[in-house]
């Protein structure tokens, strides 16, 4: 399947809305109409935008608006994806995967990543239980969220440790390119869950952390529907899909925080602050380097800083 992504003059919308028999009614917001032509679904949006889906997209859309289409296209031409406003993506009122990363701005702690399905009758449920994104919500609350949510949604979470990220990192991965494939593996989980059970799916929505070029050279595998894909800057807010992944990527990283806690009998801070250079370097001054890098990513900043902190201590005793 393809697409094909044109912003039209109001005269070019009424000249295509001439030629084809458009539904106007029970429409997603954001829509204006949307109809079915020779196999191709066209969508027309209140931005002025259509798209054209399908395997014949292009050939419909030069058959029914002819030179509109270069001339609309024309700005868009150094683009190899093109980027639609999120009100012109009805995520929440469609059948979504969404996906979504925690940790990956802590010095201690692993990175996770989770993708969550979410149909479009689970959509008033995640209201109703103050879905939001995770950003916004205490340690507390994410527990009790992520609890009902394994229970009805479809999801795979992804896990990657301390020895795990700083040995990637020692083999020269950036942190990107480990999201990516942290995303794409626990995306593609999901899809084979749906399809086993044929649910539909309209939209797999990424809160972004690289462009679309970038994710698809790092996520080793190919992306599931490319062609349904969209990536979105502060995504839990635009996606009900999201913030479910946020939450569950969240519980994820905070039970795993509490877990490595335990271990040390103390409470390990989150983030990456100035009071987190000075707990890293009395755990350097407690147990050594070795067991700082074993709960922490080592090429954080916080590690030098710790460091520093530590060997300024030793020269004042």
């Amino acid at each position: 399947m393809a697409n094909v992504v044109l912003k039209l003059t109001e005269e070019q919308i009424q000249q295509l809305l001439s030629k084809i028999n458009a539904d106007t009614t029970n429409l997603p917001k954001g829509s204006r109409a949307r109809a079915k032509y020779q196999g191709t679904t066209i969508h027309i949006y209140n931005s002025d935008k259509v798209m054209f889906q399908g395997t014949q997209a292009e050939a419909v859309s030069q058959q029914l608006l002819g030179n509109a289409v270069q001339t609309s296209k024309a700005p868009l031409k150094k683009k190899k994806t093109t980027i639609i406003n999120s009100s012109d993506y009805p995520f929440n009122t469609s059948n979504c995967i969404g996906s979504d990363e925690a940790g990956s701005g802590d010095y201690f702690g692993p990175l996770t990543v989770c993708a969550a399905y979410v149909s479009k009758e689970h959509v008033e449920v995640l209201k109703t239980l103050g879905v939001d994104d995770s950003k916004k919500l205490s340690d507390d609350k994410i527990v009790e969220l992520a609890k009902q949510l394994v229970t009805f949604l479809p999801y795979s979470l992804q896990t990657l440790d301390n020895k795990r990220y700083n040995e990637q990192k020692q083999l020269g991965w950036s942190q990107v390119k480990m999201k990516a494939v942290l995303h794409n593996h626990a995306i593609e989980n999901v899809v084979d869950r749906i399809e086993a059970q044929n649910f539909p799916l309209d939209y797999i929505v990424i809160d972004q952390f690289a462009v679309r070029g970038v994710y698809q050279n790092y996520a080793l595998t190919a992306m599931p529907y490319p062609d349904k894909t969209c990536f979105e800057t502060k995504g839990e807010s635009k996606s009900l899909a999201i913030a479910a992944a946020s939450i569950l990527s969240r519980y994820a990283f905070v039970k795993h925080m509490e877990h490595m806690g335990k271990k040390i009998n103390q409470t390990i801070p989150k983030g990456a602050s100035q009071r987190v250079d000075l707990f890293a370097a009395r755990l350097i001054d407690q147990y050594g380097t070795e067991t700082l890098d074993s709960i922490s990513k080592a090429d954080f900043k916080n590690r030098d800083k710790a460091l520093d902190l530590y060997r300024k201590k030793q020269l004042n005793n």
